[in-house]
Parts: C-alpha cells; sequence; structure tokens
C-alpha cells in the first residue's frame, strides 16, 4: 500500500485523522498526526503493544483514560503520552470540535489499521466497524494492537471464526496488498 501524505482519513462518527509526515530518525520512524473530534467521541480502549503515542491539545479539552485509572483532562497546549503497552482510550470532553497535533511512533502499519478501521466503520456505518474487517484486522495483526475491553471469549473463539468464514466466503480481496504485521513477543505483555 503506496501511502502519500499527508494522507486524510474519516469515520461516520465524527473522528478525522491526517498522517502529515513520516520523520527518519535515528531509533525509528515517527508518524506527525493531526486529528480532529467531535463532542463526546474518541477511540475506544486500545493497546499499541508497539508504539508511543502522544497528543497536544491545540483547541479543545481532551478527556482520556489509562485502563484502570481514574479519567484525567488536559487543555490547549497541554500534551498527554501513551506508552506503549498501555491501555488507553481518549475523547472530546468539550463542547465544540477538538484539535489535536501529535505523533506515533515507530509508525510500524498503523496508517493502513487506522485507515482500514476507519473504512470498515464507515461500512457499518456506525462506531462499530463491519465484523469481518474487524476479524481480518484484529486477526493479522494482533501482534500491533488489542482491544482490551473485548471479553476473552470473543478474541479467542468469535473473532477468529468470523475470521474463517470471511475468508471462505472471499470478504477479504480489498486487503490483498495489506502490509505484514510487525511481529513480537508479546507473550509476556498480555
Amino acid at each position: 500500500m503506496n501511502i502519500f501524505y499527508p494522507h486524510k482519513i474519516q469515520n461516520c462518527i465524527g473522528e478525522t485523522l491526517i498522517f502529515k509526515e513520516l520523520v527518519a530518525e535515528p531509533d525509528g520512524e515517527r508518524l506527525l498526526v493531526e486529528n480532529y473530534v467531535v463532542p463526546g467521541k474518541g477511540p475506544v480502549m486500545h493497546t499499541h503493544w508497539l508504539q508511543d503515542e502522544s497528543l497536544t491539545v491545540i483547541k479543545g479539552r481532551l478527556g482520556y483514560e489509562i485502563k484502570g485509572e481514574p479519567a484525567k483532562y488536559v487543555g490547549e497546549g497541554e500534551t498527554v503520552v501513551f506508552t506503549k503497552g498501555t491501555p488507553h482510550r481518549f475523547w472530546n470532553d468539550g463542547e465544540d470540535v477538538l484539535h489535536c497535533k501529535g505523533w506515533i511512533k515507530p509508525a510500524n502499519t498503523i496508517v493502513f489499521f487506522l485507515s482500514s478501521i476507519y473504512a470498515a466503520q464507515n461500512k457499518s456505518g456506525s462506531e462499530r466497524p463491519e465484523k469481518f474487517d474487524a476479524a481480518y484486522l484484529m486477526t493479522r495483526y494482533s501482534s500491533e494492537y488489542d482491544l482490551p475491553e473485548i471479553p476473552v471469549f470473543v478474541k479467542k473463539a468469535i473473532i477468529p471464526i468470523t475470521y474463517r468464514v470471511g475468508k471462505l466466503l472471499g470478504k477479504y480481496s480489498h486487503f490483498k496488498n495489506a502490509p505484514k504485521p510487525i511481529r513480537s513477543d508479546i507473550s509476556t505483555i498480555i
């Protein structure tokens, strides 16, 4: 998948993400991002196993939560950093559109993954991505990303079954150029 920057994606629930630029650094690529989120919206609790993420509020108020901790809030000019392996979520806690700038490092497959998630949300017309696409993405990229609030039974049984059914039904031709996942030893993390 060839990506040209800036690369803008939008989903049907009011999130816009712009991948601004990929910056080569001695210890890996840093992806510069900008996002806009409507009030009350934001990504669900998620984990980047291999990446750090930073958001600086340009306009608005950002609410965020680290799994198991109380919610916290930052305003204009303030920054929050989520380190790799830390389950987190954030949302627009204000009354106007939230605007943030930030980065993700290393970039790995994040542009493809989030572009595909947004497309699957648009396909379903809701916050929940279309089930076959979600099963494909959660299966293929499990070494990189996780949704910790999905019950273990669903992760170990329902998602793999849905993935296999989707494969049998030929649901994944649009993923033929999907990048290979980055493998890591997450067994010690989980």
